[in-house]
C-alpha cells in the first residue's frame, strides 16, 4: 500500500513539473540598439514582462570547416 502511494505522488510531482515546459516563440529581429534588442514575435502573448528567455539566431551558410 505504501509503495503504491509513493509511486503515485512521484508521477504527479513529475506531471506537474512537465507542465512547466518553456514556450516557443518564434522573432523577427527589428533593431538593435547597444544591449537593447527589439523584435516583432508570433504568439508574443505567451510572453509576460519579466520573463527570462533564451534567443537563438539563425546560423547563415557561412564558411565550410576546413579539415586537416
Amino acid at each position: 500500500m505504501k509503495k503504491s502511494i509513493v509511486s503515485v505522488v512521484l508521477a504527479l510531482t513529475f506531471a506537474v513539473s512537465t507542465v512547466a515546459v518553456a514556450a516557443t516563440v518564434k522573432c523577427t529581429v527589428d533593431a538593435v540598439d547597444g544591449d537593447k534588442v527589439t523584435m516583432t514575435c508570433k504568439k508574443a502573448s505567451k510572453l509576460k514582462v519579466g520573463d527570462k528567455v533564451k534567443v537563438k539566431a539563425k546560423k547563415s551558410g557561412g564558411a565550410a570547416i576546413e579539415g586537416c
